[in-house]
């Protein structure tokens, strides 16, 4: 054989040495995008349910079924692959491509191809002691051990096609006054509870003799223009007659949220030793069965420290804290068409936001928020390309994002109030508009509700992620 075929013959030797090598790596390893070959509850896909999917899919979580267990994912691994290829679950509305918060729940495409293999295979268990740690939860509170715990008055729904709305007074007295990191609502009735926004009153000890006088619930069904009336019939004003002082949203709840707990001192509530949590809508959906009893009750996580720089908070849109941020053109959407709106605030001094809620009702297509600072750059806030009106968060970035003075805040909405929109709730489709911010699932409204500090230096690089 001559130098020349020796060579020859060496290097396909080579070529064919290598390529045995690529074949056993990818045989162990996997499918070229990364999927194992042989996928199993145990190293696969416990892992993707246990970071993503059991804080609501467990006994006591929002979801009607659990995944926590073997037997329970086997059981629903064809409907958990198919709603993880639809993006339907795990629900997360924002595009993780245009900003990040913290506890984002999305899948990348490996995670959606393991479920998608592993129930198309059978579903296999896999090696016991690959099974990772089970994560376990804090019974009757999203965020740990409550040090009080106060019960809402109880409330027999009966089945309906209209929605309900409350106005609930929850009444405290404490030894003396203190401080809370974190107040927070949990619902009685996750299935029919749909949010609360949750004020607190609160009174000087020698101006009001007992908190608790009064009624404690009033169906409001949505009508706010006799709320004066109500908060009499509550017994809320002091005993003089005047008001106390009120602090709003200091308890809100939304299906799927939690309450947010800032660090380093950001945040916090001063209690007093008498007050008031009032619920100024606690929104009940439709359902179909009667004398359904709701009892939720609230949650106080105390702190031994004040608050270092309490946070403050406002909206645009429906409602607007200011009156000056109003819906434009306006929100009246006219049957079989598509409406775009949008509200605009320019801010008077630097601050820095930490959460943002976007607000929309069952018309609502796609949200978009962001900033124009004064030399026209961009600062993306949130975009959610695919409103969903079951899962509405308060998301917080993962550091604050400072918003320089003369910055314009714009929020962006489309409505969709056609035949084609499968959450409109008449048919055939009607004129549909704000009704004086109405809270009905039916009325519309549109909000973006931003919680901030005045800007200090290094905000930016402070993070929020919880500790």
């Amino acid at each position: 054989m001559t130098n020349e075929r020796k060579g020859i013959w060496s290097r396909m030797n080579g070529i064919a040495a290598i390529a045995g090598v690529l074949v056993v790596l990818f045989t162990s390893c996997g499918d070229r995008d990364g999927t194992p070959v042989a996928v199993t509850f145990t190293e696969h896909v416990a892992p993707i349910l246990y970071n993503n999917c059991s804080i609501c899919h467990r006994p006591g979580g929002s979801a009607h079924f659990s995944l926590m267990s073997y037997e329970e994912a086997r059981k629903n691994a064809g409907a958990s692959a198919y709603v993880a290829k639809e993006r339907i679950m795990p629900p997360w509305p924002a595009d993780p491509h245009y900003t990040t918060f913290i506890g984002q729940r999305v899948l990348s495409e490996r995670d959606i191809k393991i479920l998608e293999k592993w129930a198309e295979e059978g579903a296999p268990r896999g090696p016991a002691d690959k099974q990772p740690m089970v994560p376990e939860y804090p019974v009757g509170s999203e965020s740990g051990t409550p040090d009080m715990r106060i019960a809402v008055q109880p409330y027999f729904l009966k089945g309906n096609s209209s929605d309900r709305f409350l106005l609930v007074k929850v009444p405290f007295q404490l030894p003396q006054d203190t401080f809370a990191s974190l107040i927070e609502f949990i619902p009685g009735r996750k299935n029919v509870v749909h949010h609360v926004n949750g004020d607190l009153v609160s009174y000087d000890f020698d101006k009001k003799k007992d908190v608790f006088t009064g009624e404690r619930a009033l169906d409001m069904q949505a009508d706010t223009s006799k709320l004066l009336e109500a908060f009499q019939r509550l017994g809320l004003p002091n005993d003089d007659g005047t008001y106390p002082v009120l602090q709003k949203s200091v308890v809100n709840y939304l299906p799927g949220a939690i309450g947010q707990k800032y660090p380093n001192g950001i945040g916090g509530y001063k209690l007093p030793r008498k007050g008031v949590f009032l619920l100024n809508d606690l929104h009940y959906g439709f359902t179909n069965k009667d004398d359904i009893l709701d009892s939720s009750y609230i949650n106080i996580f105390f702190s031994k420290t004040p608050p270092d720089r309490p946070v403050q908070e406002f909206q645009l849109g429906t409602l607007s804290s200011f009156g000056n941020a109003p819906v434009l053109p306006d929100l009246i959407i006219q049957p079989d068409s598509i409406k775009y709106v949008h509200s605009n605030y320019t801010v008077p001094d630097d601050i820095s936001i930490l959460t943002i809620n976007p607000h929309m009702h069952l018309l609502g297509k796609s949200f978009k928020a962001y900033a124009l600072k004064p030399n026209g750059d961009t600062i993306r806030l949130i975009s959610i390309p695919r409103w969903d009106f079951n899962w509405q968060y308060f998301y917080t970035f993962k550091k604050m994002v400072k918003i320089p003075k003369g910055s314009t805040i714009v929020a962006e909405g489309v409505y969709d109030n056609t035949k084609q929109n499968l959450n409109n709730p008449f048919s055939p489709p009607r004129l549909v508009r704000d009704n004086n911010g109405s809270m009905k699932a039916t009325d519309e409204m549109f909000q973006f509700i931003v919680t901030y500090l005045p800007y200090k230096q290094g905000d930016e690089n402070i993070s929020l992620e919880p500790k």
